[in-house]
């Protein structure tokens, strides 16, 4: 294979398992713009996205679009319920606090789906045809494809769900001002639960799209999580565009890194990026200036 050839197929793996990792930063926007927490609990709804459907539509087989819907609903209950559970009950607790609260679902989340799915490792169809298509000399399985168009998918229902629903306003305005938002009668409670289940059915929507090409297992959604929380970070906490922009960037430096250095240092990559960035530029690569923006709920 020509070098060419070489950088196109690198450039289209990163950019796959970029749209996997800016996928999780939205979560972790959206959880953090309603209540200034970060949900590293996150990780574990790609996870739950991926075995879910896996037994759903290989054991029990369920049609694809069905069990589909299926998991997303079901994995957004996961995310609300434990809202309901976890935070809702606390009142005006430390962000800290909330986040080892997410830290112990995380926990709790991992070894639940170890006992009901084991420590094996779960294959999922593709969506399409599994016949590589040959791009430049490269050949790209049409997985990729899914996966790239589901991230746009992703990104035009929350823009439409921000700017043209009430509740996707009310929800932007909780994360200016929930004091405020709260004032002019929004509900910033049900609101703080609706941003545990758009992010949970986010990550179980990565979970499905991710599973046929990289299989899954109880215990993926740990470094999922830690490469959307470097996304994340690197856009600039709160920034859709810069989660969106980061999550590529993080998977294309990955993928040409473990293409052309060494696949030993692929997970590594996403934090020295992290580390890099944060010296130059605290607040991210696209920073709204609101990363300094963790308060009490």
């Amino acid at each position: 294979m020509s070098i060419e050839s070489q950088i196109v197929q690198f450039l289209f793996t990163g950019i796959a398992l970029g749209s996997i990792y800016a996928m999780v930063a939205l979560g972790f926007n959206i959880i953090y713009n309603a209540t200034g927490i970060l949900n590293f609990a996150q990780g574990e709804f790609v996870m739950l996205g991926g075995l879910v459907m896996v037994w759903l539509s290989v054991t029990l087989g369920l049609p694809m679009p069905l069990a589909f819907a299926v998991t997303v609903a079901a994995v957004m209950a996961v995310g609300a319920l434990f809202e309901r559970l976890a935070i809702y009950p606390l009142k005006k607790p430390p962000v800290l606090i909330l986040i080892i609260i997410t830290l112990a679902g995380s926990i709790i989340f991992k070894g639940s789906a170890m006992l009901l799915w084991g420590k094996k490792t779960y294959s999922l169809p593709h969506f399409s045809s599994e016949q590589p298509i040959a791009v430049l000399g490269a050949t790209i399985l049409p997985q990729t494809f899914w996966i790239i168009g589901f991230l746009a998918a992703v990104v035009a229902a929350l823009a439409l769900f921000f700017n043209c629903t009430m509740l996707g306003k009310a929800m932007r305005a909780c994360s200016f001002n929930p004091t405020a938002a709260s004032l002019v009668g929004i509900n910033v409670k049900r609101i703080v639960l609706l941003s545990f289940a758009v992010s949970a059915a986010i990550g179980a929507i990565a979970g499905i799209v991710f599973t046929p090409v990289v299989l899954m297992e109880y215990d993926r959604g740990t470094m999922l999580a830690l490469k959307g929380f470097c996304a994340a970070v690197l856009g600039g906490l709160g920034n859709g565009a810069g989660a969106v922009v980061a999550g590529l960037l993080i998977g294309i430096l990955e993928s040409f890194g473990a293409g052309f250095i060494s696949s030993a240092y692929k997970d590594a990559i996403a934090l020295l990026v992290l580390l890099l960035v944060l010296v130059v530029r605290p607040g991210g690569l696209l920073s709204r200036g609101e990363a300094s923006r963790l308060k009490d709920f």
